[in-house]
């Protein structure tokens, strides 16, 4: 503890959140929780519960679309929800649309569905894309668009030379789409938000994942400019689940063409004359009736984060990570060998507060993911295993080559006309083909409620559990995905 009060002194200033981690979120406590999975998921305030209970026992709201009382109540909250999102993220409502979805995934589809890639247009992603914004792809080549990935380095940041050769117009395509994390959510990197004019610049529009950066980063898009920003609501302040949003420059928002239209976004619609208009507001995308009770929770969430202060939040997870990061490094066997292996950048200013590795046993091999899940959950103590739905970012930490993973669906053909190849139709089975020795990693991640006691169970939880031990694999279930 000395060490860390001499490493840290800043520490002290913020113990405003170690009287919120008590009072707030005192349910950790009280549990016997030690929770680390914050890239997974925020925390909810008892005060955030609180007043949604308030509301909704208070007052009467129905569907919003309509001029009925309890339909105009509705409605006034959710345009007081947008009026939020925007002052939080520094956005003008001249220059920017909030568009609600169900999570941050919900808006990569719409950009993915509505924008116009066509055919010799470029589709550029860095290798380390979550999962809802690589599905983009579909959209894109269906349309005859090229897509391109952006290399990684060997600790898990973008190849800028590569990025600069991706983002040029190659042989006769022509730009169309760049999308990038803000921050990975499978090794903590930080991008450059520069990349979003860098792209502009050469003609590209930007999709900027702001689902992982913003718990615990300020993102000001008066500065920065992308195109269109996707977030996730509950990874910042926990609650309400369900609800994200995507942000869409409204000079944009005119290019972007739905395939299809639903209740809720049309002005017109006619079943014998076969025509539509949709809505010239961000209404035309948000499909259905949006979730009018769950909405009006944003606005309370963002007033809590701002009540407390992002600075402070990102100065903890800061501290935080980097203590966890210096004292993993350090952790060895009695026979010298390291216990981990860690992937992604070293502490700095360009990672955040998400932290994945793989334990290793005393003669070197790494300890499967699966043990770890299952010896941490029996300590209480929760944090994610796998690949995250970054599989980019696996497959460069794990040191996967194209020509492995492409070689797959010949043995899968092999496979089927009774070859003695390996087993492709589990993920097991998939591992073994492709040389990995792990099917995953171990991901901890930092966030508001987190304190120095949490780092420190952790790594005493790692220590007794690992040292100079090899795993137990006993009783480990098949893997159901990668």
């Amino acid at each position: 503890m000395g060490d860390f009060d001499n490493a840290f002194p800043e520490y002290a200033s913020t113990s405003k959140l170690d009287d919120l981690r008590a009072t707030e979120y005192g349910y950790l406590d009280d549990g016997g929780h030690v929770y680390l999975d914050y890239t997974g998921a925020g925390l909810p305030s008892r005060s955030q519960l609180r007043a949604h209970a308030q509301r909704i026992a208070t007052s009467a709201f129905g569907n919003p679309h309509s001029e009925n009382p309890t339909s105009t109540a509705s409605t006034e909250l959710i345009e007081a929800a947008r009026t939020a999102v925007l002052r939080f993220l520094n956005a003008s409502p001249h220059d920017y649309a909030v568009i609600f979805t169900p999570n941050a995934t919900g808006a990569c589809r719409l950009v993915g569905e509505a924008y116009a890639f066509g055919y010799g247009k470029r589709l550029v992603l860095t290798s380390d894309n979550h999962n809802s914004v690589n599905g983009i792809r579909e959209f894109a080549t269906r349309q005859g668009a090229r897509v391109r990935y952006v290399s990684l380095t060997p600790d898990l940041q973008a190849d800028e030379a590569d990025l600069n050769l991706a983002l040029g117009r190659g042989h006769g395509s022509r730009p169309g789409l760049f999308a990038f994390p803000a921050q990975s959510n499978f090794s903590g990197t930080r991008h450059p938000l520069e990349w979003v004019r860098r792209a502009q610049g050469g003609g590209y529009d930007v999709l900027l994942d702001a689902a992982a950066y913003v718990p615990t980063s300020r993102l000001d898009l008066r500065h920065v400019r992308p195109e269109f920003v996707t977030v996730s609501w509950y990874k910042v302040f926990g609650y309400p689940t369900g609800v994200g949003c995507l942000l869409v420059r409204r000079d944009a928002m005119a290019g972007l063409r739905r395939p299809w239209f639903s209740g809720g976004t049309i002005w017109g619609v006619s079943v014998q004359g076969g025509w539509h208009k949709l809505l010239a507001s961000e209404a035309a995308f948000e499909d259905g009736t949006v979730n009018f009770l769950s909405i009006p929770d944003v606005t309370c969430g963002i007033d809590w984060i701002n009540g407390i202060g992002l600075g402070l939040i990102s100065c903890r997870v800061d501290i935080l990570t980097t203590w966890m990061l210096q004292c993993l490094a350090g952790l060895k066997h009695s026979n010298g060998q390291p216990m981990i292996l860690l992937y992604g950048p070293p502490a700095g200013a360009r990672r955040g507060g998400t932290i994945t590795f793989n334990f290793l046993a005393p003669d070197g091999s790494v300890v499967d993911e699966r043990a770890v899940s299952r010896d941490a959950a029996a300590a209480g103590i929760s944090l994610r295993t796998g690949c995250f739905c970054n599989p980019g970012a696996g497959e460069w930490a794990f040191g996967l080559t194209r020509k492995a993973i492409g070689g797959i669906f010949v043995r899968r053909a092999l496979l089927r006309r009774g070859s003695s190849r390996p087993d492709m139709t589990t993920v097991d089975g998939y591992l073994r083909v492709v040389g990995m020795t792990t099917g995953g990693a171990v991901r901890v991640s930092l966030g508001v409620a987190s304190t120095l006691a949490d780092v420190e169970a952790f790594l005493d939880f790692a220590e007794r559990t690992y040292r100079d031990r090899m795993p137990d694999l006993s009783g480990l279930v098949p893997r159901m995905n990668c």
